[in-house]
């Protein structure tokens, strides 16, 4: 018989695990539940991947999960990891999944296979669904913001009103880049991108 892993994860550190260690207690020891403080968008993740890494799950072996999005919101990404783990013969218990629990007889695995992957299907649908909605709301929110006159990212600078004549002298040789830029109080990639502004403008592009 194999071993019984289980997994939890929030998308970011100031959510609480609790819940879903408590429930995995019921079904998988303490000591063998990894859990993650990172976004589901990708499977890039400590304990999930030390899961699927050498000193991880094996042949025979179990993983045990309070909810399918535990493991991605993206549809491509959990359709690959179920491959996976039936590739590698390794069973997926999901909690709120009953079917996913089913003890069934030898040679019967059949039938469990077959209602726990129209499920699973749909789930995953639900869950990158979900995520799509989620950036939505995001892109709704910013534009609206945006309407109101809500600036995002870094402000404008705008161009110095003695600017033609440091750069003139500057053009001479008669100044350094650097006291240029200390004269106008500019990073030197607010000045680079300034002159070729300014020398765009007097060329007409």
């Amino acid at each position: 018989m194999g071993r019984i892993f289980g997994y939890a994860r929030v998308s970011s550190r100031e959510q609480n695990l609790d819940r879903q260690i408590q429930a995995l207690k019921k079904y998988v020891d303490a000591e063998h539940i990894l859990t993650d403080k990172e976004s589901g968008k990708n499977l890039n993740r400590p304990s999930y991947q030390a899961l699927k890494g050498a000193l991880g799950l094996r042949n025979g072996d179990t993983l045990v999960i309070t909810s399918l999005d535990r493991l991605s919101r993206n549809k491509a990404d959990i359709k690959q990891e179920l491959q996976w783990f039936k590739e590698q013969n390794i069973r997926l218990k999901i909690l709120d999944l009953p079917t996913s629990m089913v003890e069934v007889n030898k040679g019967q695995e059949w039938i469990l296979d077959m209602i726990q992957n129209i499920l699973i299907e749909v789930l995953a649908s639900i869950a990158e669904q979900e995520r799509i909605n989620i950036k939505n709301r995001q892109r709704e929110g910013i534009e609206a913001a945006k309407k109101k006159g809500k600036v995002f990212g870094r402000p404008k600078v705008s161009r110095p009103d003695d600017f033609e004549e440091i750069y003139r002298l500057w053009k001479n040789g008669e100044l350094t880049a650097v006291k240029a830029r200390n004269e106008l109080d500019l990073s030197s990639s607010t000045f680079y991108r300034m002159v070729r502004q300014y020398e765009g403008e007097s060329k007409g592009i």
